[in-house]
C-alpha cells in the first residue's frame, strides 16, 4: 500500500504546509507543544475541506472527505517531525 492510495495527490501538499506552519508555532512559542498537533489538524481539517468544497458539490460526503483527509495530512506531517527528531537522538 501507498500513502498516495489514502491521500488525494492534489492535497499533498498540505503536509509540508502544516510541518512549517507547525516548527513556526513551535519557534514563536506562540502554544503549548502538547497543542500543536491538536492544531495542525484542525488547520488541515479547514484547507483540506475548503479544496475539496471548491471542486464538488456539496455533500455530507464532501465533509466526511475533507476531515478526513485533513486528518491524514496532519498525521504525516507530525509523523514525518516525529521520525526526524527521533532520528536526531544519540
Amino acid at each position: 500500500m501507498d500513502f498516495k492510495e489514502f491521500v488525494r495527490p492534489e492535497l499533498l501538499i498540505l503536509v509540508p504546509v502544516l510541518y512549517l506552519i507547525g516548527f513556526s508555532m513551535k519557534q514563536s512559542n506562540m502554544c503549548k507543544d502538547e497543542k500543536i498537533p491538536i492544531i495542525l489538524m484542525v488547520v488541515g481539517i479547514i484547507l483540506s475541506t475548503l479544496y475539496i468544497a471548491s471542486k464538488e458539490p456539496y455533500s455530507l460526503d464532501m465533509v466526511f472527505v475533507g476531515v478526513t483527509q485533513g486528518v491524514l495530512v496532519a498525521g504525516a506531517s507530525v509523523l514525518g517531525n516525529q521520525i526526524y527528531k527521533q532520528s536526531q537522538k544519540k
